[in-house]
């Protein structure tokens, strides 16, 4: 089974600039996008009977958003953490028989820090919320975390000590969550995997040169790591800001036969 991850920085714009090609080549079997920036009725979208799919759209217009596209009929969506309470669209959660699929787009911090509070407080909820659901069934989660963890995960670490996305905080609260019983997947298959990105600033030339930062993630519940087959980066897929990566575990994750 095959799963992707996207933070597409606005989907209207993403779609004009290959969107729909990679993911027809990609024959994803869940297929997962944040900061699709629109509004109901804004887009449409035509994968064919094949594809169900559901979004959680911001209060705001043309802000945040996520959107799951997935073979597999879930049981139940959930949108937010708890019912009709995130007016910001960031959280997808889908239910199926042997999992729970979340997908997140974390809140930035702000590059002056003033949302900082507000987001490690969003984080204690954010890994109460996965608890619950790990109580239940194993889960898969999957956006832009907006945080590079450790220094291997971004160019600078030396650099950006301090700043948004790198605070001591931010990381610390990314190493709760795996603490509590998450695996990074990418990190799994390749610990010591250098230059590694899957975000990049806009800023000339910092692409090309592979400036960048590893913000968007694939955590699963650690009791699936025997079903993990492989993580990996499409790194050279452009369209937006970000690159979408990659998670492929063992088709009997859809069965009913889990550790």
């Amino acid at each position: 089974m095959k799963l992707i991850s996207w933070n597409v920085n606005g989907l209207r714009a993403c779609v004009n600039k290959g969107f729909k090609d990679y993911f027809a080549e990609t024959g994803a079997d869940i297929f997962c996008i944040q900061e699709t920036k629109l509004q109901e009725g804004q887009i449409s979208l035509d994968h064919g009977e094949e594809y169900s799919q559901y979004w959680n759209y911001a209060v705001k217009k043309g802000y945040s958003g996520t959107a799951v596209f997935t073979r597999i009929k879930p049981l139940s969506v959930r949108y937010g953490m708890e019912e009709d309470e995130e007016p910001e669209g960031r959280i997808l959660t889908l239910e199926f028989n042997t999992f729970y699929l979340v997908t997140v787009y974390t809140p930035n911090a702000k590059r002056d820090l003033s949302r900082l509070e507000y987001r490690l407080v969003w984080e204690d909820r954010f890994r109460a919320y996965l608890g619950q659901l790990d109580a239940h069934k194993p889960v898969i989660v999957c956006g832009d975390l907006n945080v590079a963890h450790q220094e291997i995960d971004l160019k600078n670490a030396k650099g950006n000590r301090g700043n948004s996305g790198f605070t001591l905080e931010e990381r610390d609260k990314m190493t709760s969550l795996l603490d509590a019983g998450f695996i990074d997947t990418f990190r799994y298959f390749y610990p010591e995997k250098e230059d590694s990105f899957t975000w990049w600033s806009n800023m000339p030339g910092v692409r090309d040169r592979n400036v960048g930062w590893r913000i968007d993630y694939f955590l699963t519940s650690s009791r699936l790591a025997p079903l993990l087959v492989d993580a990996s980066i499409d790194c050279d897929v452009l369209g937006s800001d970000h690159c979408p990566v990659v998670l492929t575990v063992a088709d009997e994750m859809i069965t009913p036969t889990l550790p």
